[in-house]
């Protein structure tokens, strides 16, 4: 029978490895942003800017989400 030895994750690299996609949200948010000012009469000629906003809309509110979640888990030490 092989017996698996359990790894323990340092707190370190577990705030790292829950932080890094948080950062990566927010630089997707800000490109999805800069994108629809910068794209803003194209997007309206293409009747693609409603889905754009909407994109923005939904990923908005879910990034800080996380990030208050990471915040609340850190403050009560579980992670």
């Amino acid at each position: 029978m092989l017996i698996l030895k359990e790894t323990k994750i340092s707190p370190s690299v577990l705030r790292l490895l829950v932080i890094f996609p948080n950062m990566l949200s927010y630089a997707l948010l800000i490109g999805v942003i800069v994108y629809i000012f910068t794209n803003f009469n194209g997007l309206r000629s293409a009747d693609a800017l409603d889905f754009w906003i909407i994109l923005a809309a939904i990923l908005a509110p879910v990034t800080i989400y996380t990030t208050y979640t990471i915040v609340k888990k850190m403050k009560a030490g579980t992670l």
